[in-house]
């Protein structure tokens, strides 16, 4: 059983790594043509390109961006997931159906018709990028911290009331270290949104707001540079498979 789950492991980790290895190859090839397995030519012209592209300033941004996002989107999620949960929202069904309707409306079409009321309403750019941005991470930090106080016992908290400890102490001595591995998945979903996202910040942002994302599209659109855009992707990657490997070690550490 333990070797099979081993060999699961290991297989789902070849499957998430495989497609990254022609991107490290592209990222180093100064050429590389057709038939050729390997390229011909060996370099760092990718690296050159693609910090002359701007890519340190975009990473910032968007690193910026997907931090904020999930430091709002997280703790309205909690509170949202924990009212839903706790079955003090009347129709709660309703309440979530409206939370969920982002992941239904197409965000092309909704980013579309916000931007002209954004407009007219004179919300700073970016600003309003975040706002959306929340919007659409609600669902995720909502549904995850939903479930999570669902299956979290109260008991341990109201054992902690009893033996004198004060609200605030319970909350941060007993709830938190016991949710920290829902807080941290939905921190990481809402973060992922305002990491990836174009849609929205290409048309809300108006182009003001150059994150990597915009940046790796812009490079792809273009011919004739295959190992700035590998660079490009690869550093979009890092980020999210380094947090999801912390998420992956508080999931761990809260099963024990």
């Amino acid at each position: 059983m333990l070797a099979a789950s081993r060999a699961g492991r290991g297989l789902l980790a070849l499957w998430l790594v495989l497609p990254a290895v022609p991107l490290l190859l592209w990222a180093f090839a100064d050429r590389w043509t057709y038939p050729a397995l390997l390229p011909q030519e060996w370099g760092v012209r990718g690296l050159a390109e693609a910090a002359a592209s701007g890519a340190g300033g975009a990473f910032l941004r968007s690193a910026l961006l997907g931090a904020v996002v999930a430091l709002l989107a997280t703790p309205l999620g909690a509170m949202a997931g924990r009212a839903l949960a706790s079955r003090q929202v009347p129709r709660s069904t309703v309440v979530l159906a409206v939370l969920l309707s982002p992941l239904v409306l197409p965000p092309f079409a909704v980013a579309l018709g916000l931007d002209v009321l954004l407009l007219r309403l004179g919300v700073p750019a970016a600003l309003g990028v975040v706002v959306l941005l929340v919007v659409a991470a609600l669902p995720y930090t909502t549904i995850t911290m939903r479930a999570a106080y669902a299956a979290h016992d109260r008991g341990f908290e109201d054992e902690a009331r009893l033996l004198g400890a004060t609200r605030w102490q319970t909350v941060r001595s007993v709830q938190l270290p016991l949710l920290a591995p829902a807080l941290a998945g939905a921190a990481f979903l809402a973060f992922l949104v305002g990491w990836s996202d174009y849609i929205v910040t290409v048309l809300i942002g108006g182009g003001r707001l150059t994150t990597l994302p915009l940046l790796v599209a812009s490079a792809a659109s273009a011919t004739g540079n295959d190992a700035q855009v590998a660079v490009l992707s690869l550093t979009s990657i890092l980020p999210p498979v380094a947090l999801l490997g912390v998420v992956g070690l508080l999931a761990r550490r809260g099963r024990r």
